[in-house]
């Protein structure tokens, strides 16, 4: 049968890691041509923990499921953590944020997105969060909050190369203003940050557009 075209193979893994059981074909004009593979994993899906049901939630949830993504929308609020406000949420919890990540079993594939910027929730869920050898920590909140919040983990111990782990603000830099728009912003980092790649224009850099298979290293493995 010959070795598997590289663009192929680099397909091919990105289905693998939705773990979802597919058909992958490469795109007219790549490195070979009419190629495709069925793709069968038993690997369960990447989760995407979302805490804080606040109005960006919703669009989050959306973009996660989207992308492959597990989606588990956590707040300690019952008046607002509910399903019929987060209907893209595969599950909805209410629950204390650090109590419900000390119950979860998590790996280098979850990536958490912590939205309440309130330190009340966000100091005890980071502190755990950025000790978990997770694919994305990410909190949103002004610049001034975060400068803060850096103050208080690390008074609770956060050593410095745990802290250089938390994404914050959350989101690349787009200019983004309504919750659609904050929406693209976090996945477009969390896809750039598990993916080991810099989230600059792609015009402006060299070398292969897609990685090859094997050569995405998650940030947590490198």
């Amino acid at each position: 049968a010959g070795p598997v075209p590289p663009r192929l193979a680099a397909l091919a893994a990105g289905v693998h890691r939705t773990g979802v059981t597919g058909l992958v074909r490469t795109p007219e004009g790549a490195d070979c041509s009419d190629a495709e593979a069925l793709v069968h994993t038993r690997r369960p899906a990447p989760r995407m923990l979302v805490f804080g049901a606040v109005e960006f939630a919703d669009a989050l949830t959306q973009a996660g499921r989207f992308l492959g993504y597990h989606v588990t929308l956590c707040d300690a609020r019952p008046v607002f953590a509910t399903a019929e406000r987060f209907p893209h949420a595969h599950r909805v919890v209410t629950d204390w944020p650090h109590r419900f990540l000390a119950a979860t079993a998590t790996d280098e594939r979850t990536v958490v997105c912590v939205l309440t910027h309130d330190p009340r929730f966000d100091i005890p869920l980071l502190r755990d969060a950025l000790r978990r050898p997770l694919g994305y920590v990410g909190a949103m909140g002004s610049r001034r909050t975060h400068a803060r919040r850096l103050e208080l983990l690390r008074a609770e111990g956060v050593g410095p190369d745990a802290l250089a782990r938390l994404n914050a603000p959350i989101g690349l830099d787009l200019g983004a203003t309504t919750p659609q728009e904050t929406a693209v912003s976090i996945v477009a980092e969390i896809l750039a940050r598990t993916r080991g790649r810099s989230g600059a224009p792609l015009g402006g850099t060299t070398g292969p557009i897609h990685p090859r298979a094997g050569e995405v290293a998650h940030p947590a493995q490198r």
